[in-house]
């Protein structure tokens, strides 16, 4: 697969604050062949007003009110004409303006289905101390049943598989993007590069860290997840996932 488009997709909801440097990020990229897709929820902080500035560099942008999170991401990969899609979220933003030129590298040289790229987090507005590095290069399968997952933002996969394999499944409120990756990865076995490679700078604070309520609902919708898809698990072994996260402390 050479020179592949690649399809990236935000979605955002009152994402004033963000937005901009994120679809820069995308903008600013050196590869060519991308297709740059934003779904806004009908947002009415100023954010449809910043996404309009950049309207005639944006492949397509609709806002309009959506059923949440995940049914946004599908409007979005329903949309999307390219041979790979990846995600990219409205706090989020490409590491470098290389990062797609890699990607697609990765996709060109190798018979992959996906690759899974690293992600740095930080705290607050602070770009230069990284707070977790979150590597996927050190992901394992047997993982999923602690209910971890590469790092979503990081992902890549050829847009077939959406068609094949199904969307993501809007029952969840938090955790749509480990089911797609546990559909994608663990269950369907899709041949996958998991690279250090740093793809994404995210802010701290998504869903599935504000607070112990949000913790403690993202593990059940994992367990249900999990369940769903016949993969045996219990709590004790979701919990014990916070071991490992020790790890991503440590420097890039």
């Amino acid at each position: 697969m050479n020179n592949p488009k690649i399809s990236i997709i935000t979605v955002v909801y009152n994402g004033h604050l963000t937005i901009a440097q994120c679809i820069e990020s995308v903008l600013s990229q050196e590869y060519q062949n991308i297709e740059y897709i934003v779904i806004d929820g009908n947002s009415n902080d100023g954010t449809q007003s910043i996404i309009e500035l950049y309207k005639d560099k944006i492949t397509t942008f609709i806002s309009e009110p959506d059923k949440g999170l995940y049914d946004a991401m599908n409007k979005g990969i329903e949309r999307a004409t390219g041979d790979i899609v990846g995600i990219l979220n409205a706090d989020d933003f490409l590491a470098n303006n290389n990062v797609i030129t890699q990607i697609a590298e990765i996709f060109s040289e190798t018979d992959t289905d996906a690759v899974c790229s690293s992600v740095v987090i930080y705290k607050g507005e602070n770009f230069d101390k990284p707070w977790r590095f979150y590597n996927a290069e050190r992901f394992r399968l047997w993982q999923f049943r602690l209910g971890s997952q590469p790092p979503h933002p990081g992902f890549y996969v050829k847009r077939i598989y959406y068609q094949k394999l199904g969307l993501y499944d809007t029952q969840f409120r938090i955790s749509g993007d480990f089911d797609i990756l546990l559909r994608m990865l663990y269950v369907n076995k899709l041949k996958a590069v998991y690279t250090k490679k740093i793809s994404v700078k995210m802010r701290d604070g998504g869903l599935s860290s504000r607070g112990i309520k949000s913790k403690i609902r993202m593990n059940k919708e994992n367990l249900i997840s999990l369940k769903k898809n016949g993969i045996n698990s219990n709590f004790v072994l979701i919990w014990l996932k916070y071991c490992f996260k020790i790890f991503q402390l440590k420097s890039i």
